[in-house]
């Protein structure tokens, strides 16, 4: 009778500890998984954010780009006014003259 139980007791344990095994194994593998799908969305927010950066900075270099032209486009403006005002003032000292 005490040998049934030992053996009982054994085959509990064993029961038991395959269990916990396949419980471990299986714990880890939900970890690893997580662990991987946690690396995955930080690798795609990681892209998402490379180009959102990227896209800010070609649209600040657009932004650039238009105020040099505008600023470009304004010199020139000026340049010529001021080229129109030097010739109206030599018209006018002929005409004084």
């Amino acid at each position: 009778m005490m040998m049934m139980m030992i053996m009982m007791m054994m085959i509990m344990m064993m029961m038991t500890t395959t269990m916990m095994m396949t419980t471990m194994i299986m714990m880890v593998m939900m970890m690893m998984m997580m662990m991987m799908m946690m690396m995955m969305m930080m690798m795609m927010m990681m892209m998402m954010m490379m180009m959102m950066l990227l896209m800010m900075m070609m649209m600040m270099m657009m932004m650039m780009m238009m105020m040099m032209m505008m600023m470009m486009m304004m010199m020139m403006m000026t340049m010529m006014m001021a080229m129109m005002m030097i010739m109206m003032i030599r018209k006018m000292t002929i005409y004084v003259f």
